[in-house]
């Protein structure tokens, strides 16, 4: 019988990834995009053409429209990709990033529990959680998140926690480490690498970076939306760390690619200006639990992704 799934963020990185992925698997997908949001970007292209797929444009924060949503297609499966997920902005947003970030997460959970509640959930929580606790960081490391962003973020994985224990929704968060593709947005930093030092190739135009010596554990984006799958199929909701166990700072990612690239002058400015108001030093997964609970591992390190998406940056001009 086929599934049915819906994914907010439909056309973002991971949401034009995961209804990719589940396309293949024959699902019916039902892709959530905002009214106010202009396609900008081809990455649908090819779900659209799928007769499985349609594009359904909604707010997630509008409680109605959700509520009629789940109401009536009853979906196996709902994916919450959507966010405000730029870290830097939600300092300047604060409040937009826990509306959308947050308060959604309650408004989607709700509406399953009123009118579909046999619907499996995801929540797309993110290492940005852990702060500034040591890592590696497990699913039991403390959170001490550093942005807006993770706070509202908190709040949803929370939120994730009590739906499940207190009403036997099956709700489940991957608390995702930074990971990356050639469809990665243009502001977040390793973007800003390859797209700068392609652009610094053809145009001798230099890019603008802020803290160089932030660590992170980068992974590739079609990796991890298999996990998110994976999370849903199994018997138990639960909560899974999904990363490489690899750490690498923006500077040697940064250093990478201007040696594969052939750069021979630093194609950069520093910014002090650029450097959020606290700062996220460490990141590092320890992915064991979705090892051996998931049967998930990374495929791609760091490395591989970069190189990929100064390939396909490069390749634009």
């Amino acid at each position: 019988m086929t599934k049915t799934a819906i994914v907010t963020g439909c056309q973002g990185q991971d949401g034009s990834y995961l209804c990719e992925l589940l396309l293949e698997k024959n699902y019916k997908v039902l892709g959530i995009s905002r009214r106010c949001s202009s396609r900008e970007n081809d990455f649908l292209n090819s779900c659209l053409q799928n007769k499985n797929f349609e594009l359904v444009n909604l707010d997630i924060t509008d409680a109605s429209g959700i509520n009629n949503l789940i109401s009536s297609s009853r979906p196996d499966e709902y994916y919450n990709l959507a966010a405000s997920s730029h870290v830097g902005q939600s300092f300047k947003e604060p409040l937009c990033s826990l509306k959308n970030n947050g308060e959604a997460v309650g408004i989607a959970l709700e509406a399953i529990l009123n009118s579909s509640p046999n619907t499996r959930f995801y929540q797309a929580s993110t290492s940005e959680l852990f702060g500034n606790s040591a890592g590696p960081q497990s699913e039991t490391t403390t959170f001490d998140p550093r942005s807006p962003y993770a706070a509202a973020k908190l709040y949803a994985h929370k939120m994730v926690g009590l739906y499940r224990e207190a009403y036997g929704i099956h709700a489940s968060c991957g608390i995702l480490f930074n990971h990356e593709s050639p469809r990665r947005g243009l502001d977040f930093v390793t973007r800003k690498i390859t797209k700068g030092v392609a652009n610094f190739i053809k145009n001798q135009e230099k890019f603008t970076l802020g803290n160089l010596e932030a660590k992170r554990d980068w992974g590739h984006a079609k990796d991890y939306v298999k996990a998110m799958w994976l999370m849903l199929q199994q018997d138990k909701a639960d909560d899974y760390v999904i990363g490489t166990g690899e750490t690498t700072s923006i500077k040697e990612a940064l250093d990478f690619v201007i040696e594969i690239s052939g750069v021979s002058t630093e194609p950069y400015y520093l910014d002090e200006k650029m450097k959020r108001p606290a700062e996220v030093n460490l990141l590092c997964a320890d992915p064991r639990k979705a090892e051996k609970k998931l049967g998930w591992k990374a495929t791609l390190g760091w490395k591989d992704v970069l190189y990929e998406m100064y390939l396909h940056d490069i390749a634009q001009f």
